[in-house]
C-alpha cells in the first residue's frame, strides 16, 4: 500500500481487511503471504566468477597484448622452437595480465557487498498479533495487514502505519534511512503533505529504523523489496559503475595507440615485401612468417606491458599515503578520481556534541551566574569541566549545582549508552540528547572520590560507559515517571533515596522556568526564591543560548516531595527548584573553515546535503561561514533531502561535467555513494554506507577529504609523469625497429630483450616516480578537466623526440659495433645493408657475424641506459635538475641503481645471459653506451627551457590547440 501515509487509520485497516483487536486470521495470512510475497530483501545473483575475470580483459590494450601473446606462442610452434626462451615472452605477459585481472575482481567483489550488508537491517523478530493472541514470530514472516507491536528498542520489521499510540509519544531513531541528527516523533493523523517524502511521512514506521522512545501499535503496510529500505536496494541494483577519469582517458590513449600500432606493422610489413624472397629466409613463406614476428615484436614494443601494473602500484602507494591521513580506500582508482574532483557533496556529519552549563553562583551580593564549558565530543565518557576563565575543574562534583545536574541527568533518563568491543566504539539507545545528558553525569563525576579520574581509568571501557550513571540509579529507586509530552514540554521522574523522595524534571527551559519558585545556588547549596531578577538573568542567559550560540538547551529542576509519595501527576510538576541550564552545540571541527576555503582557492564547490530541517542545518553552516569570507558565505545548502534526491542530485552533476564526491554515513546514502565519482562514507557510519563508497573517513573529519584531494592530484600529476616516461620510452622501442626494418639491417632486438626492457628496465624507474614530492602549491590550481588527455599538446611533441633520440641511439649503437668496435667486424655500411646476401656473394668477413650477440648486447644496453637518464629528466615536467636535483626522489636513484644491476646480472652471469641473448661488454663498449645515452638529458633540457618560456607556450597553443568539445554523459 503506497499511500498508507494519506490514509486515515480505518482506511488502512479496512484495505487489509484487519481487525485492530484480533489480527489477521491463517487464511488471510496465507492469502496475504501469497499475494505480497515473503518479508526478505531477495537475494541478488552475483555475478559468476567466470565472468568477472572475462570483463578484467575486456580492454583494447590487454586484447591487443593477448593477441600479440598468442601470436608470439604460434610462431614459436610453427618453426619449431623450443625450451624457456621460445615461450617466455607470451608467458610472462600472460601472467602480468592474470595479476591485473585478480586486482579487478577483487575490487568487483567487494563492490556486490554493500547489498548484502542491507540485510543486517532486517529486524530479526516481531511482536505480532494473530487470531486474537500476541506471539513472537520472525520478522520474515510478517504479511502487510498484520497488527505488530513496537517499544523503545524495537527495530521495526516491515514498513508500519500507526494505528494506535500507548505512551504518551513514540519518537523514532530513523537517521539511517533520512539523516536526521535527532528521533523523530510519531503520530497517528494521516499526512496531507503533496509529493511527501520520508520526513513527511509522521504516520509510518520504517523498516530497519529504531524505537528510542514511547509503545505503539502499527499495521504491516509494505515488506521485503516494497519498504523503503527495498527501494534504496533497488536503487543500488540500477546504479552503474562509471569509469574514472584516469580510466577514461587510458582508454582514449589505448585506442588511438592501437591505430598507431596497426598502422606500423602494417607498413613495417609491406615496406620488407620485397625481401620475403631473401635466400637467408629459406622461401617466400618463411621470409613473410620473419618479418610478421618483427611486426609483431614492434606491437610489443609499442604496447607499454608494464603500464597496468605500474599504475596499479601507484595508486596503491597512494593509498598508504592516504590511510596515514585517515582516509581508507577501497578501490584503487578513487585515489586518482580525487584528484579531479569539482564538487563535493557532504552532509552534515562533521559535528560533534559538546555542553555549555549556566547555573546561579551566588545571590547574596547581587545575581551572579556561572557558565561552565565541557570538553570531548564523542559518545565516549571522556572530557573534563572547565569553568567561566578556561580552568579545569578537578573535583566537578563538589559543587551543589554541578552535582544535581548529573543526578537529574542520570536518573531523568530513559536511554543507554554502551561500549561495543567489536567496533571498538560507544554506541547509544536512545534519544541523542538523552545520551548526551548520560554522558555528561559521567564527566561531572561522583562526589567524594579524590581520586575519580585515575579510578576511572582502571576500569574496563564497558564499566566506564555507564559508572556514574549506574551509581546515581542505585543510589535513587525510581518509583513514578510522567513522560514527555508536546503540550508540556518537559518530563519528570519521582525517585526515592532513604525515605526522602525527590522529583526530578527535564525540559525546554521556558517550561521549566515557569513552574520554578526557587533555585539552587552553587557556592554554598542553599536554596533561594527565584526572583524577577534571577528569573531575567536565566532567560537572558537562555536567550543567549539559543539565539547566536545556536545551542540546544535544556533546563534541569527538582523538588523533594512529601515523605511516602508514590505516584506524581501533572498537579505536581509546579513549585519547582531550578538546578541549572544545559546548552548542547553541534558545531563543526574547527579545521572545518580552512578545508571549505581550501577546496574554494582549489576551485571545488561545496555543497551540504542533508536530511535535517532547515534551522539544524542553516545554524551549521552560518557557524562554519562565521567569519568575514564571501567564499565561505557561497556554499549551498540542500535541507530534508532523501535518498532518491541525493543521487538525483548527483546524476545532475555528473551531466554538467562535473566530479562529483559524496559523503555519507547512513543505509539512504549508499545509492547517492554508489553513483558518486567517489562515494566518501563516514568511520562511524554504517556497513551498508561503507560498502557502496570507494573510501571510508576513519576520523569522520572533512578536513580529511580536503587532505586526499590534495594528495589525489599529487598522484595524479606522479601518474602523469611515469606514464609519459614510459609513452617516450617506447616510442624509442618503435623508432628503433621500426628505422632497423626501413634500413635493411639485422634485427636489433629480439623480442625477449625488449619484453626484458619494457618489464623491468622500464617498470622500476617508473613505479619510484610515483614517490615525487608533492607541489607545495598543488591546491592552488583550479581542477583538471575531465576531458584533459594524459598526454597532450607540446608534451606529446617533446616525447616524441626525446623517444626518436631514444631509439636511434639505440640503432647507433647497434651500427656502431660493426663499423667501428675493436671488438667487431669493421665492415662498411652497405656491407650491413645488405647483410642478406651474404651467403650469396664472397665476403672477406664470415656470415655468422650477422648473429653475432654483441651488437644487440650494446643496442640493447644503450636503450637501458637512455632510458635510466630519461627517468630522472621525469623528476619535474618543466623543472630542470639543476633546480630538482636527483636526490630530492632517493626512491628513484635506487630505482635506476637497482634496474643497472639487474642488467649487469643478465650480461655477466649465466644462464641469464644465454636466456636473454646477450654477452659480457668491454669498457670500451661501456664507455660508446654512455656517450649515446647522455645527450638525452640535455635534449630535454632544451624542451624543458622552451616550456618554461613564453615562446614554448605559444608554440604549444599554435601547433596543438583543439577547438573544446563539450563533453555530456551518456545517461
Amino acid at each position: 500500500m503506497e499511500d498508507a501515509f494519506a490514509r486515515s487509520v480505518p482506511e488502512v485497516l479496512d484495505f487489509f481487511g484487519v481487525d485492530p483487536t484480533k489480527g489477521l486470521t491463517d487464511i488471510q495470512v496465507t492469502s496475504h503471504a501469497r499475494i505480497y510475497g515473503r518479508n526478505v530483501l531477495p537475494q541478488e545473483e552475483s555475478t559468476p566468477f567466470w565472468k568477472l575475470v572475462l570483463k578484467q580483459f575486456d580492454d583494447l590494450l590487454v586484447k591487443i597484448l593477448i593477441a600479440a601473446a598468442i601470436v608470439s606462442f604460434l610462431l614459436a610452434l610453427v618453426n619449431g622452437e623450443t625450451g624457456l626462451a621460445a615461450f617466455l615472452e607470451p608467458t610472462v605477459i600472460l601472467m602480468i595480465l592474470a595479476a591485473n585481472a585478480a586486482v579487478g575482481v577483487i575490487t568487483e567483489t567487494n563492490a556486490e557487498k554493500a547489498l548484502e550488508e542491507l540485510r543486517a537491517y532486517q529486524a530479526d523478530v516481531a511482536t505480532v498479533m494473530r487470531n486474537g493472541c500476541f506471539s513472537i514470530l520472525p520478522a520474515t514472516e510478517l504479511v502487510p495487514g498484520d497488527i505488530v507491536e513496537v517499544s523503545v528498542g524495537c527495530k521495526i520489521p516491515a514498513d508500519l502505519r500507526m494505528i494506535d499510540l500507548l505512551s504518551d509519544q513514540l519518537h523514532v531513531d530513523q537517521a539511517i534511512l533520512t539523516g536526521e541528527s535527532s528521533s523523530v516523533e510519531k503520530e497517528l493523523e494521516s499526512t496531507l503533505t503533496t509529493n511527501a517524502v520520508y520526513q513527511d511521512k509522521t504516520n509510518i514506521l520504517f523498516s530497519g529504523t529504531v524505537v528510542v522512545a514511547g509503545r505503539a501499535r502499527a499495521v504491516v503496510v509494505g515488506v521485503g523489496s516494497n519498504t523503503a529500505m527495498g527501494s534504496i536496494r533497488d536503487s543500488m541494483l540500477k546504479t552503474e559503475d562509471e569509469a574514472t577519469p584516469l580510466k577514461r582517458k587510458l582508454d582514449e590513449f589505448g585506442t588511438f595507440l592501437a591505430k598507431v600500432i596497426a598502422g606500423i606493422c602494417i607498413l613495417v610489413w609491406i615496406v620488407n615485401i620485397g625481401h620475403f624472397r631473401d635466400p637467408v629466409h629459406g622461401g617466400f613463406f618463411q621470409g613473410a612468417v620473419h618479418y610478421f614476428k618483427i611486426a609483431v615484436a614492434l606491437a610489443v614494443a609499442a604496447i607499454p606491458e608494464g603500464l597496468p601494473a605500474v599504475v596499479t602500484t601507484c595508486l596503491a602507494l597512494g593509498t598508504k599515503r592516504m590511510a596515514r591521513l585517515n582516509a581508507i580506500v577501497r578501490s584503487l582508482p578513487s585515489v586518482e578520481t580525487l584528484g579531479c574532483t569539482t564538487v563535493i557533496c557532504s552532509d552534515k556529519t562533521d559535528v560533534h556534541a559538546s555542553f555549555f552549563i549556566c547555573v546561579l553562583q551566588s545571590a547574596s551580593h547581587g545575581v551572579a551566574a556561572a557558565e561552565y564549558s565541557v570538553s570531548g565530543t564523542t559518545y565516549a565518557p571522556e572530557g573534563s569541566i572547565f569553568d567561566g576563565v578556561g580552568m579545569q575543574l578537578d573535583f566537578p562534583a563538589q559543587f551543589p549545582c554541578l552535582l544535581h545536574i548529573a543526578m537529574c541527568s542520570a536518573l531523568c533518563n530513559e536511554s543507554v549508552i554502551q561500549y561495543n568491543p567489536d567496533k571498538k566504539n560507544y554506541e547509544k539507545i536512545g534519544e541523542s540528547t538523552e545520551v548526551a545528558l548520560r554522558i555528561l553525569a559521567e564527566k561531572i563525576g561522583l562526589p567524594g572520590f579524590d581520586s575519580m579520574p585515575s579510578a576511572l581509568n582502571m576500569l574496563t571501557k564497558h564499566e566506564q560507559a555507564s559508572y556514574c550513571n549506574h551509581y546515581w540509579e542505585n543510589q535513587f529507586k525510581k518509583i513514578s515517571l510522567l513522560e514527555f509530552s508536546r503540550d508540556r514540554k518537559m518530563m519528570s521522574v519521582l525517585c526515592s533515596r532513604k525515605q526522602i523522595e525527590i522529583m526530578f524534571s527535564k525540559g525546554a527551559p521556558e517550561s521549566i522556568l515557569s513552574k520554578c519558585t526557587s533555585i539552587l545556588c552553587n557556592d554554598d547549596g542553599s536554596t533561594v526564591p527565584l526572583t524577577a531578577s534571577i528569573r531575567a538573568e536565566i532567560e537572558s542567559r537562555f536567550s543567549s543560548f539559543a539565539g547566536k550560540d545556536t545551542l540546544r538547551c535544556l533546563a534541569l529542576a527538582l523538588k523533594r516531595m512529601p515523605t511516602g509519595h508514590q505516584n506524581i501527576s501533572l498537579d505536581d510538576e509546579k513549585d519547582l527548584t531550578f538546578i541549572g541550564l544545559v546548552g548542547m552545540l553541534d558545531p563543526p571541527r574547527e579545521e572545518v573553515r580552512n578545508a571549505i576555503l581550501a577546496c574554494m582557492t582549489a576551485g571545488i564547490r561545496v555543497m551540504v546535503v542533508t536530511g535535517d530541517n532547515k534551522t539544524t542545518a542553516e545554524s551549521l553552516c552560518r557557524k562554519i561561514a562565521s567569519e568575514k569570507t564571501t567564499a565561505l558565505q557561497q556554499m549551498t545548502l540542500f535541507t530534508r533531502v532523501e535518498p532518491s534526491h541525493k543521487k538525483m542530485l548527483v546524476e545532475a552533476l555528473q551531466h554538467q561535467n562535473e566530479v562529483v564526491a559524496m559523503t555519507g554515513d547512513g543505509v539512504n546514502d549508499a545509492p547517492a555513494l554508489k553513483k558518486a565519482d567517489i562515494g566518501i562514507a563516514m568511520g562511524s557510519g554504517t556497513a551498508v554506507a561503507k560498502s557502496a563508497s570507494d573510501m571510508v573517513l576513519a576520523d569522520d573529519n572533512f578536513a580529511t577529504i580536503v587532505a586526499a584531494v590534495a594528495e589525489g592530484r599529487a598522484i595524479y600529476n606522479n601518474t602523469k609523469q611515469f606514464i609519459r616516461y614510459m609513452i617516450s620510452s617506447n616510442i624509442g622501442e618503435v623508432v628503433c625497429i621500426f628505422v632497423a626494418a626501413v634500413l635493411g639491417i639485422p634485427d636489433t632486438l629480439v623480442p625477449v630483450q625488449l619484453l626484458w626492457v619494457n618489464l623491468v628496465t622500464d617498470g622500476l624507474p617508473a613505479t619510484a616516480i610515483g614517490f615525487n614530492k608533492q607541489d607545495s602549491d598543488v591546491m592552488k590550481a583550479k581542477p583538471r578537466k575531465v576531458n584533459e588527455a594524459v598526454v597532450t599538446g607540446w608534451l606529446f611533441f617533446r616525447y616524441l623526440v626525446i623517444g626518436a633520440y631514444v631509439g636511434l641511439a639505440t640503432v647507433a649503437g647497434f651500427i656502431w659495433w660493426f663499423i667501428y668496435s675493436n671488438t667487431g667486424p669493421k665492415i662498411p655500411y652497405n656491407e650491413l645493408m645488405n647483410f642478406d646476401s651474404c651467403l650469396k656473394r664472397e665476403t672477406v668477413y664470415p656470415c655468422s657475424i650477422f648473429s653475432d650477440r654483441h651488437p644487440s648486447t650494446v643496442a640493447m644496453t644503450v636503450l637501458v641506459v637512455v632510458e635510466m637518464f630519461n627517468a630522472l629528466n621525469n623528476l619535474s615536467e618543466n623543472q630542470s635538475l639543476v633546480v630538482i636535483p636527483p636526490w630530492s626522489n632517493m626512491w628513484l636513484v635506487g630505482s635506476i641503481g637497482l634496474t643497472m644491476l639487474l642488467h649487469c646480472l643478465i650480461l655477466y652471469v649465466r644462464p641469464l645471459s644465454v636466456l636473454f641473448s646477450v654477452v659480457p661488454l668491454t669498457w670500451d663498449e661501456w664507455t660508446t653506451v654512455l656517450y649515446l645515452s647522455f645527450p638525452v638529458i640535455i635534449i630535454d633540457e632544451i624542451l624543458k627551457f622552451f616550456s618554461r618560456s613564453s615562446t614554448g607556450m605559444r608554440l604549444n597553443l599554435r601547433l596543438w590547440r583543439r577547438p573544446e568539445k563539450r563533453e555530456v554523459r551518456d545517461k
